[in-house]
């Protein structure tokens, strides 16, 4: 576990170093494609009750123009809302994310940014918003109609086989695991949410590269990239975690991610790019 943290560390570095040079023309540009494609897709516009994330200011995919469409659409729109357990059980993280509705246009709009300039419900507003989940004391949901049909999601960095790295608190992952867990007391037959990433072309790890993954990561259904492009599962990965297969791909991950890593400190960024294209070149 802790080489594949180093390893997961250490792809945030180079992810970050990726996108400071990505210029805000470009996002927008790509924002643009990216947004365009998931609209027309027949998931989302299938969707009754989907969750998008509030991007940050800079260095990902914006969701503004999909939380106005989605409201004028009259989907329900579920935002993350990260908040801190009074008491936690050993073993679980001390702040958790849950998904909470707005209720406007003009509702968004008042969103206050928090210190990584993401909008983001306030904590006495809470109540007055269903909680997708039904757990923390809020407007109660329709249990006939609670949960989500989709899940926007972000991301540092993508590969091929639709893995995500996240920014390393793994609210996400045990948001969808708890999720599971919840929705199996809602309805008879357990169904995830189709789950999509969006990705800046930069965001993409080269072919044959992988995300160093475990057990209790969740891979997505589909990724949008900043080129318009749509990747899709070959079937619905959403009802479970990366498999017992992803425990080998973590262990060949880990690996490639180690020969790579042990140069950091000597090599500059592109001498190691260079470094890893000729790696997975050579298996």
């Amino acid at each position: 576990m802790a080489a594949l943290n180093a390893a997961k560390r250490e792809l945030r570095l180079l992810m970050r170093k990726t996108l400071a040079d990505v210029s805000a023309d470009s996002v927008a540009s790509q924002t643009s494609n990216a947004v365009k494609a998931l609209l027309a897709s027949p998931e989302y516009k299938a969707a009754k009750r989907l969750s998008i994330y509030l991007s940050m200011p800079k260095g990902e995919i914006s969701t503004n123009a999909i939380v106005r469409d989605a409201l004028s659409e009259h989907k329900k729109v579920f935002v993350p809302y990260i908040h801190k357990l009074p008491d936690v059980p050993t073993g679980q993280p001390s702040s958790v994310m849950d998904m909470v509705s707005l209720h406007s246009v003009d509702d968004y709009d008042s969103l206050q940014s928090d210190s990584w300039g993401i909008p983001t419900p306030s904590k006495d507003s809470v109540t007055g918003r269903e909680n997708c989940l039904e757990e923390m004391g809020g407007v109660e949901a329709d249990s006939s109609t609670a949960g989500l049909d989709m899940i926007v999601m972000p991301g540092m960095a993508f590969d091929g086989d639709l893995n995500r790295l996240g920014h390393g608190k793994g609210f996400y992952d045990y948001f969808l695991t708890r999720y599971q867990d919840s929705i199996r007391g809602m309805i008879e037959e357990v169904k995830m949410p189709f789950l999509v990433g969006l990705a800046l072309n930069e965001q993409v790890l080269h072919h044959g590269q992988e995300i160093p993954t475990s057990t209790s990561d969740w891979p997505l259904d589909a990724l949008i990239l900043g080129d318009g492009t749509l990747l899709k599962a070959s079937k619905p990965s959403s009802s479970w975690p990366v498999s017992s297969l992803g425990l080998f791909r973590t262990s060949l991950s880990l690996l490639n991610w180690q020969s790579l890593t042990s140069m950091v400190a000597y090599r500059r960024y592109d001498q190691l790019e260079r470094a890893n294209d000729n790696f997975f070149a050579s298996l």
